[in-house]
């Protein structure tokens, strides 16, 4: 049976399966770096700063691509774009490998960066494409589970570099991508047009243009008060994901490899749950009230800070780790729902710009968060401090969501 034969139904679930593994890539690539840290150090000499500097300049360079990549995911095929993101990422890992300077290996995680920057503002537009309201968030946050994977399994980076080398991690990734290219080319596919209107999406896809997506996305009060929430999400959990190995290291002297195993594997474990549990639930409770994917957003985040408070002040190994469980499995809760509430606020026709937007401020704001850690880390800051900090950011962070008012209806 075809592709094209295939149900509704099952096509739509298929692409969510196709996007698990490209999303799995997408952050097992980008999140390697920072389990590596001593051998990469050792090999490229660097302080903490220039160290977290190769983060904020892949976050800067994927933030301001990020809008762009949604445009065009709103003006061309959408399937097209995720291949061609993935073929450009998954080339640039491996190039990776063969950096020899600080410099060297700036350039290729701002390229990174760039490569990443059209793939999930396409992979989420596609995937509310094919899904209506009552799927979105399951979709989305399955979808998104493939984030947890690769960033838990990233851990792997510092224990195979122990083994091997930090440029084979590189190498071995960058291939595995590129060969999922030639998958996805066979059956990745946009959603087809509505048979009973054919010319209609056509003339719409025709209309989209960059001036006017970018005033009708700042013009909804709803999308920047979203914007404020996501752009301060980015900075409480990238100040906390960030620097999380480091800190196992110096407090409970960890190995590179068992510390960036256990940080990122606990966490992404728990969030691997979190984010299908959050996404069901927010379904299930959109159902029946139009506010209920922010409902479940609010918990998310009010419950995950407490999490890092007690990794951050606990001593403990045991509580840091039960920490790290609370907040892997509450912090997703928003991430399932982002996309599908976004569905709530802008033209559909600009659903990819407007997350691209979206991606643009929080990967700003958490690279310089990022930059600024490793700053503090140079003047011998605590990194317990950065965690406070993080969670007070989730606090607030609820409450902007709180005031997020979307139509009753889904725009798409």
């Amino acid at each position: 049976m075809t592709l094209a034969s295939d149900s509704p139904t099952r096509r739509a679930w298929l692409m969510v399966a196709l996007l698990w593994f490209v999303a799995f890539l997408n952050y097992l690539d980008r999140m390697i770096l920072i389990t590596m840290r001593t051998s990469i150090k050792e090999s490229i000499p660097m302080t903490d700063a220039q160290f977290g500097l190769l983060t904020t300049i892949f976050l800067v360079s994927y933030g301001l691509l990020s809008p762009l990549g949604g445009f065009l995911a709103d003006k061309m095929n959408r399937s097209k774009i995720i291949i061609f993101s993935l073929f450009a990422w998954s080339a640039t890992t491996w190039l990776t490998a063969h950096a020899t300077t600080f410099g060297e290996l700036l350039f290729y995680r701002a390229l990174m960066g760039i490569s990443e920057a059209c793939y999930f503002p396409a992979a989420a537009a596609l995937l509310m494409n094919y899904h209506r309201n009552e799927t979105r968030s399951l979709a989305n946050g399955i979808h998104l589970s493939g984030v947890m994977v690769g960033s838990g399994l990233g851990g792997l980076g510092g224990w195979i570099a122990e083994r091997h080398d930090w440029t084979f991690v590189f190498e071995l990734f960058g291939v595995i991508g590129v060969a999922y290219v030639g998958v996805l080319l066979f059956v990745l596919r946009d959603r087809p047009a509505d048979p009973v209107d054919p010319a209609a999406e056509k003339v719409e896809v025709s209309r989209v243009k960059l001036g006017e997506a970018i005033v009708s996305i700042f013009s909804r009060p709803a999308f920047l008060l979203a914007l404020a929430f996501w752009g301060l999400l980015g900075v409480a959990s990238w100040s906390f994901s960030g620097w999380l190995p480091s800190f196992l290291q110096e407090e409970f002297n960890m190995s590179q490899g068992r510390a960036g195993l256990t940080a990122l594997g606990y966490i992404y474990s728990a969030s691997l749950i979190g984010m299908v549990l959050g996404g069901f639930w927010a379904d299930r409770w959109s159902r029946l009230n139009p506010r209920g994917r922010i409902y479940v957003g609010v918990i998310g985040v009010l419950v995950a800070a407490p999490g890092v408070l007690l990794v951050g002040n606990s001593g403990s190994l045991v509580l840091v780790l039960f920490g790290m469980i609370i907040y892997g499995l509450t912090r997703p809760f928003p991430d399932a729902s982002m996309v599908p509430l976004v569905c709530q606020i802008v033209d559909p026709r600009y659903l990819a710009t407007a997350v691209g937007v979206l991606n643009m401020f929080a990967c700003l704001i958490g690279g310089l968060t990022i930059y600024f850690g490793g700053v503090l880390r140079d003047a011998q800051v605590n990194i317990s401090v950065v965690f406070n900090f993080g969670a007070f950011g989730l606090v607030v962070c609820g409450a902007l969501l709180w005031f997020v008012r979307p139509r009753k209806t889904p725009s798409a």
